[in-house]
């Protein structure tokens, strides 16, 4: 018993943290875009914060519960629902069997996340069961959910309780409205000519139509041109890396990307940013603040400390 698809959304699927371990091999780490909504949502319920969950991508789908169960909505605001009155977000809530959670029109963000006490009842392909979407692995049959899927829930909510009064204070996550994301020099950031530079640090960017969970391909002003355009050789990269193709036109690679890549690398978004990334939409501006890699690392380690404290919190009020 679980839930039962009624209306799939525009993109609805199952994501954990991803799949590590095997990008040596071709594999894509893949996993929720926006981890740090899924790691607050898991921990919210007492899960571990690496479980699977549903991911909404700006419509977000309609779900009847067969089953009663304890959840958690985070991320962007899709105006969640149940039985058409207005649900909160940041919170456990106690969906009851027979009930339909529902959404409405996004107000801030665009990917929403769905967890469930205790996780989802779905295979793991490699250690995850993060969708791939592109492999057609992991997740719900490798794909997208689609209209009358049934996805079972791995243990009921038996707890007594049913009304939760507390929710977390969102400080810890970031303002979506926030156009600013922070990056470090990549490998060839001093290989690009001074206009190129300028361009990459004082102009703003906007979100090509063409953007998905592989990556975010962005239009501005002037091409951002590399001194030598010998090709390059590939190298590793990784989500936030920031390459730039022979037009000019940089692609930031997101959850799907693939293992490794052949252009050259301007910057890398700071870790940290990354959620905050994630919630933009196509046609979204964005700018870039280059910060020292030291730095980055220090706003990840407090971001993680943040973490830590509020799970240590939120684990008193299940005792």
């Amino acid at each position: 018993m679980g839930v039962r698809v009624i209306k799939t959304g525009l993109l609805t699927t199952i994501q954990d943290l991803g799949r590590s371990g095997f990008r040596k091999y071709g594999i894509a780490v893949s996993g929720a875009i926006d981890t740090l909504a899924l790691r607050l949502g898991n921990s919210i319920l007492g899960n571990n914060e690496d479980e699977a969950g549903i991911e909404c991508t700006s419509l977000g789908p309609t779900l009847y519960f067969d089953e009663g169960q304890l959840v958690c909505i985070t991320g962007a605001d899709l105006s969640p629902s149940v039985d058409n009155m207005s649900v909160a977000m940041w919170k456990p809530v106690f969906i009851a069997a027979g009930s339909v959670l529902s959404f409405g029109k996004p107000k801030s963000g665009c990917r929403s996340y769905i967890c469930f006490y205790r996780g989802l009842d779905v295979p793991e392909v490699l250690g995850s069961k993060s969708t791939y979407l592109k492999g057609r692995i992991g997740g719900w049959k490798g794909r997208a959910l689609k209209k009358q899927d049934e996805i079972k829930f791995c243990r009921p909510y038996v707890g007594s309780k049913r009304e939760f009064r507390w929710c977390i204070d969102t400080s810890i996550y970031p303002d979506l409205s926030e156009r600013s994301i922070r990056v470090t020099e990549g490998p060839h950031f001093a290989q690009f000519d001074s206009p190129s530079l300028l361009n990459f640090l004082f102009n703003t960017f906007t979100l090509s139509n063409e953007s998905d969970r592989m990556g975010y391909r962005l239009e501005s002003e002037g091409p951002l041109r590399i001194k030598d355009q010998r090709e390059q050789l590939s190298t590793a990269v990784s989500f936030g890396t920031i390459q730039v193709p022979p037009q000019g036109n940089a692609i930031i690679l997101m959850a799907d990307h693939p293992t490794t890549g052949g252009y050259p690398v301007i910057g890398q978004v700071a870790t940290v940013d990354l959620p905050l990334l994630a919630q933009k939409t196509p046609q979204d501006q964005i700018t870039f603040e280059l910060i020292a890699l030291t730095e980055a690392h220090g706003l990840l380690k407090n971001k993680n400390t943040q973490l830590n404290q509020l799970k240590r919190t939120i684990a008193l009020k299940y005792e």
